[in-house]
């Protein structure tokens, strides 16, 4: 016998469809029961009980705030900030990882961007051109950040969108590497806005080829980079230890 679908369980697989796809957000809070039952046109007890089998999931979570999409992610990023924080290594073969999976993530948002993916670049490549004008390195980071997530997004491909969201957040914490160090290094602002637009530029184009070699270049500039700023803080350390090597010796 065919039994019809239960109102609660079709709302539940929409929610976690949403949350797939990347609509709804780790983090981000939910509308109160009473409009999200109105905007999804549902009862609110079916509503409840959709709720109730995302949260035995793990996919939201609900406080006396309100109910949130749930940080799923945190068990793995959370291990891997401790195990990567401050290891040269894991720096050099995380930029090896990014430079593969970037292009590649790039000329898939050539391919597969939509109006609206190509909307969001438009308006963020905005935001990074005005953060550089004003010389704000910190909105120029964060700018830089939701260019790299939107073209995760653009990529449509969410295996891709909830792995690079992991290392996303992992780099807003500064855990492989300081990016707002980065952005105050002479000449570097210049050359990372260019980097961007041009990433943005090919992706808009629709030019997989010319979006991948332009995301690939970026990646491999900021490598080179970040591994300069690191040799120059270990040459300040070996001046600082002769200077101070007088406390370890005896007085003559």
């Amino acid at each position: 016998m065919i039994r019809p679908e239960k109102l609660g369980d079709a709302i539940a697989e929409h929610l976690e469809k949403l949350i797939l796809e990347g609509v709804l957000k780790p983090g981000e809070k939910l509308a109160p029961e009473r409009d999200l039952a109105l905007k999804l046109d549902v009862s609110r007890p079916s509503l409840r009980e959709a709720l109730e089998k995302l949260q035995s999931k793990g996919l939201i979570e609900t406080t006396k705030a309100g109910t949130v999409v749930a940080q799923f992610l945190a068990p793995l990023s959370r291990p891997l900030a401790e195990l990567f924080a401050d290891k040269p290594r894991v720096t050099a073969d995380y930029f090896e990882y990014r430079r593969i999976i970037e292009g590649q993530a790039a000329a898939l948002a050539a391919t597969r961007a939509t109006d609206v993916d190509r909307a969001a670049l438009k308006e963020c490549c905005e935001r990074i051109e005005k953060a550089h004008e004003i010389e704000d390195p910190s909105q120029e980071a964060a700018a830089d950040a939701d260019l790299h997530q939107l073209v995760y997004e653009s990529a449509h491909n969410v295996v891709l969108l909830h792995v690079m969201r992991v290392f996303s957040e992992l780099l807003r914490n500064d855990v492989l590497y300081n990016r707002h160090q980065l952005y105050r290094r002479f000449g570097v602002r210049d050359q990372l806005l260019k980097q961007h637009l041009a990433i943005a530029k090919e992706i808009l184009r629709g030019d997989p080829k010319a979006a991948e070699k332009a995301a690939s270049d970026h990646i491999h500039f900021t490598f080179q980079t970040i591994e300069d700023i690191r040799r120059d803080e270990e040459r300040v350390e070996v001046s600082l230890r002769r200077v101070s090597r007088s406390d370890l010796l005896a007085d003559s």
